[in-house]
């Protein structure tokens, strides 16, 4: 970084109200990397696309959802908790962490087993084979993701960005190239688990190599990380239940076109939860008053963002539909309506600092919150289909602000 540009970030710190130059560095190699995840979505979407009929995709996403399920025998919370600890310099759960993730994998295959006895019993022709693959892959895939959380612990954003394009390009390549060869959706989720769990499984093993993370723990890690996991199960749920529930409520052509119309919704979402990734290393370095003071300025920022996001959106997405995919045209208004779930934005970073801070009594609230967005799925899917997961999405959104918003109040503006 230039000397002129160094001293320009430093200036203009009395305005942002951040670290411009921790910002500048981590932020442009997380944001690079997600520029670089959606030109790779992209390129993916168009293939699938031009390549697959609707019914086929929608197949395709239906057994992906309800294989994504069982993640939740792997304690999704696992990675924050590694975070966390490595931002302390605490990093022995990198190790006890993919021990006790690939450990709970297995209840989860042995269930993918069970279930697809049972769906071979019945009669089903879709779903055991799926089962039986992800019940092979699942553990070690799952566990071996680790080493992106304790990346990110260490502030090494370039090193897991890099990681990151790499995973992703891989990947991407070798569905591309299963799609050209066969519209057999059994092949293409083997394609699926098996570059995936071999890309995590490398990354973890290079970093660990690489890196070698100390040996120090902190012994309340793993307990706040099955914390993490028992909170996420509501978040499990209800971020495959809409996908569930329209396949089966309206079929899976109206599936393959919900998913075209959130694909670059969800994709500009996870670029814009960078910030919370930046921000989650120093949350958890600081002090509950340093906290207090700071996150309402930048509740105004990005609100102001949220708003940018979703005029900017507005204006080009029937231009992207038209030009990449004039099969689902009729995604558009879902895509745009569905943009306004960004009205939550504003308090994302106010649930990142009770993670940071391991407020497990305020993120189980967080977590039942969570809980609406299930209830309005069930009351509002089978009555309107797309309609209604896109209704469901925002009013779950609006929830969630209400709800972080008084929750901080409470736990970081009372007085001290």
């Amino acid at each position: 970084m230039s000397n002129w540009f160094y001293q320009f970030l430093r200036r203009g710190q009395k305005y942002t109200g951040t670290d411009n130059v921790y910002l500048a560095k981590g932020g442009f190699w997380l944001t690079s990397g997600q520029f670089f995840s959606l030109a790779v979505a992209f390129l993916s979407a168009i293939a699938f696309a031009n390549l697959l009929d609707p019914a086929t995709y929608g197949n395709y996403r239906y057994v992906l959802s309800l294989l994504g399920t069982l993640a939740i025998f792997s304690l999704d919370g696992m990675g924050d908790a590694v975070t966390q600890a490595t931002a302390r310099g605490l990093e022995g759960s990198f190790y006890t962490g993919f021990k006790t993730k690939l450990k709970w994998g297995m209840i989860g295959s042995l269930i993918a087993i069970g279930a697809a006895i049972y769906y071979w019993t019945r009669g089903n022709n879709l779903l055991p084979i799926p089962l039986l693959i992800s019940a092979v892959f699942l553990p070690l895939m799952y566990a071996s993701q680790i080493y992106g959380f304790f990346l990110t612990g260490r502030k090494l954003f370039g090193v897991q960005t890099n990681y990151g394009i790499i995973k992703q390009v891989v990947a991407a390549v070798v569905i591309i190239i299963a799609l050209l060869f066969t519209k057999n959706i059994f092949w293409l989720i083997a394609c699926y688990f098996v570059s995936n769990t071999f890309l995590n499984y490398f990354f973890y093993f290079l970093t660990k190599i690489k890196f070698r993370p100390n040996k120090e723990e902190d012994p309340k890690t793993i307990n706040y990380a099955k914390h993490l996991s028992l909170m996420s199960v509501v978040n499990y749920i209800a971020t495959y239940l809409d996908k569930i529930l329209l396949f089966n409520l309206a079929g899976p052509a109206q599936l393959a076109t919900y998913s075209f119309a959130v694909l670059f919704p969800e994709q500009i979402r996870n670029m814009v939860e960078n910030i919370s990734t930046l921000a989650y290393p120093k949350l958890a370095q600081r002090s509950h008053e340093e906290i207090k003071v700071n996150m309402m300025k930048r509740f105004w920022k990005l609100a102001l963002l949220a708003v940018i996001i979703v005029a900017f959106y507005t204006i080009v997405a029937p231009h992207l539909f038209k030009i990449f995919f004039p099969k689902y045209l009729d995604a558009i208004p879902y895509s745009v309506i569905y943009m306004l779930t960004f009205i939550s934005l504003p308090v994302s970073l106010m649930g990142t600092a009770f993670q940071a801070k391991m407020m497990k009594k305020e993120l189980y609230i967080l977590r039942c919150v969570a809980f609406s967005r299930i209830v309005l799925y069930i009351a509002l899917i089978p009555f309107y289909g797309i309609w209604g997961v896109v209704m469901a999405r925002i009013g779950a959104e609006i929830v969630s602000l209400v709800s972080i918003s008084l929750l901080f109040r409470k736990s970081f503006l009372k007085a001290t």
